[in-house]
């Protein structure tokens, strides 16, 4: 058959995913990467820390989402040919979701059987199953659940689905073009990355891809050492022996952890996924994603449990990734006006089963004698420089995404991408940009959205005293950037003046968090405590609220916060558990346990990856009771220990 290009909808029961919080993300989470120790060698060139961030502003996040899934009709773009068939969520940060080996009649990659959203990203919903394309900042990509530009295009008579998006926190572009060609038998990705800024950028990239936990199964890299972390520490270790376990065969790795293969430069860049019979997923690229991960959840009760609470009945997986970096624990600094461009392929590997039972450099060298029989790493290579003239050609577009790049102001090589503004919020703030003066909500409006730009933030600071001296909305918007830059005297300033213009509960969110930066536990609970009063029916608001109070200890307060919410909101389980730990925090421990006591009837929907917080509260509740029970399994996500 002729490659297709057709863009249809998959039925999937899918959660409620709400919308973004009303309030920005000024306060963050306690990240991993931002907690930890490195002990390498010189050489070990993985620029720890660098282009660290603490929140994911200007991005809010989604974080009253549901665990009751319904069927819903999901729109997909398709890429077909009589090899592959590859299913892209162009809603959905340009998942690819599946991609079947038509040869095999099988999924190559792990694909679940619903969208149910958990706290594990950026934003805080993430799913699993497919390929995420992540990009400018540690963690899970900002469009994760949300759409991407989506358009289509040809090439030599072949169909390309291009995705692509403004990414603010970097202020830059990034294009992603899939396409199969007749006769391909792996599916082709070309990334682009823009930097259009006159500075250096840090910049993060990995491909994060989903594949079965598949019985005996292996991953095949070509890589003798890794990196990986121990007591918050990062060290260098030989693979595949780690502590008396073979880390390439996942079934027996204890604990959820992360393996950040060194592959040699002058090594082809590739991992493998194979299952028992020796077939499987083989993911390659061009020398420009030097390093290859993998993730596995770990064999343990919380690892099981994570595994059943990211799907229904899709079965476990682990995560093989591509990056730029050799970790992800920094990112690399990508020099001003630049682009970094290179190409990814997807396909079906076949190994002689025997090989399993063969040593780890054993199997990584058939695959290289496979790749250099058939000239894939130059041909990719060849690929990359023949589509160059493709990749800056303007596409076709079929659906849009967010206003961030109609507002940027950006330069002649992004200029192929068409970005738009479809709605008011867009629309008001390009006027804003073009004129000075600023909209005016009413105080009790959820503000529409947030800007990163310096060209923005200086108009802001000009305006501020002229056009927009009494717009409470302005003076509200410049206080949350000048928080955000960490200048807290302005910033107060701006959110005072806010304040006095009209009251309002963001201003009162904002200086709370500023108080929070200050390390002002008690200010920050009394300012919060005013905006929540004013937000009294906004969940997502409530729970930004519970979040600073219980940072900040201010115990009596919450309790008198959540003893005055609707009883729709005392019933949400994050608020609830937060009420349990100030109603144990003063004394009132049997309260606190009656409220937790039926482990399978208290289901916290968006407990953060890596957090033990139902776990401890049963530990502390049921020891000053005076009756110490282990925890739970509905409790245990401590799949890290």
């Amino acid at each position: 058959m002729k490659p297709t290009l057709t863009f249809e909808t998959l039925e999937l029961p899918v959660a409620e995913l709400s919308p973004e919080s009303s309030a920005p993300d000024l306060m963050g989470e306690k990240i991993l990467q931002n907690q930890l120790t490195f002990d390498l060698e010189e050489g070990d060139d993985i620029h720890p820390g660098y282009g660290r961030v603490e929140n994911s502003y200007p991005y809010r996040q989604f974080n009253t989402y549901t665990r009751t899934l319904t069927k819903q009709k999901v729109d997909t773009a398709v890429l077909e040919n009589r090899h592959l068939r590859a299913v892209f969520l162009p809603g959905y940060g340009g998942r690819l979701w599946s991609l079947e080996d038509k040869a095999a009649g099988r999924d190559l990659l792990y694909t679940s059987d619903v969208l149910q959203f958990s706290n594990l990203a950026v934003r805080n919903a993430w799913f699993s199953g497919g390929v995420e394309w992540n990009i400018g900042i540690i963690g899970h990509n900002p469009f994760t659940t949300a759409p991407l530009y989506t358009a289509r295009l040809e090439e030599k008579g072949v169909p390309v689905l291009r995705m692509y998006e403004y990414e603010q926190v970097r202020g830059v572009c990034y294009q992603m073009d899939f396409w199969l060609g007749e006769e391909d038998k792996f599916l082709n990705c070309r990334f682009k990355i823009i930097n259009e800024n006159s500075g250096v950028t840090p910049m993060y990239w990995w491909s994060n891809i989903a594949v079965p936990e598949y019985e005996g199964g292996r991953v095949v890299v070509p890589a003798e050492k890794a990196y990986t972390l121990k007591n918050m520490c990062v060290y260098k270790t030989d693979i595949p022996v780690v502590n008396g376990v073979d880390v390439t065969a996942y079934n027996d790795i204890p604990t959820s952890i992360d393996y950040f293969f060194d592959i040699p430069e002058a090594a082809p860049k590739f991992i493998a996924n194979l299952d028992r019979g020796g077939w499987g997923l083989l993911q390659r690229s061009t020398g420009r994603l030097v390093s290859r991960k993998l993730f596995c959840w770990g064999n343990q009760p919380a690892s099981d449990h994570w595994q059943e609470f990211l799907t229904r009945k899709a079965g476990r997986y682990v995560e093989i990734q591509a990056g730029l970096a050799k970790t992800q624990y920094g990112c690399l600094p990508m020099p001003p006006h630049s682009e970094w461009e290179w190409v990814e392929q997807y396909g079906p590997v076949q190994l002689d089963p025997a090989l399993l039972k063969e040593t780890h450099r054993r199997r990584y060298e058939a695959i290289e004698d496979q790749l250099a029989a058939e000239g894939a790493v130059e041909a990719m290579e060849r690929l990359l420089e023949d589509t160059a003239s493709m990749a800056r050609r303007k596409a076709r577009l079929v659906r849009p995404g967010s206003a961030a790049g109609a507002l940027a102001r950006r330069g002649e090589a992004s200029a192929h991408l068409e970005f738009c503004c479809e709605d008011q919020s867009g629309k008001d703030w390009a006027a804003f940009l073009e004129s000075g003066v600023l909209h005016c909500p009413a105080p009790d409006q959820r503000p529409d959205c947030f800007l990163a730009d310096e060209a923005s933030l200086r108009q802001l600071k000009a305006t501020v005293e002229g056009c927009n001296r009494g717009n409470w909305y302005a003076h509200y918007q410049l206080g949350v950037r000048l928080v955000q830059n960490g200048e807290y005297d302005a910033a107060e300033k701006q959110l005072l003046a806010s304040l006095e213009l009209a009251e309002n509960p963001w201003a009162y969110h904002a200086l709370a968090c500023l108080e929070y930066r200050r390390d002002n536990a008690a200010r920050c609970a009394a300012c919060i405590e005013k905006g929540a009063a004013l937000r009294r029916e906004d969940l997502s608001y409530q729970k930004s609220a519970f979040k600073l109070l219980s940072t900040a200890e201010a115990w009596p307060a919450m309790l008198r916060l959540y003893e005055n919410l609707p009883e729709r909101l005392r019933a949400n389980r994050y608020l609830t558990i937060h009420y349990a730990i100030a109603l144990h925090r003063t004394g009132r421990s049997e309260e606190a346990f009656a409220l937790i006591a039926d482990p399978a009837s208290f289901v916290l929907e968006d407990i953060r990856e890596g957090e033990d917080l139902p776990a401890r509260l049963w530990t502390e509740v049921t020891a000053a009771l005076g009756q110490p029970r282990p925890v739970p399994y509905e409790y245990n996500f401590r799949a890290y220990v």
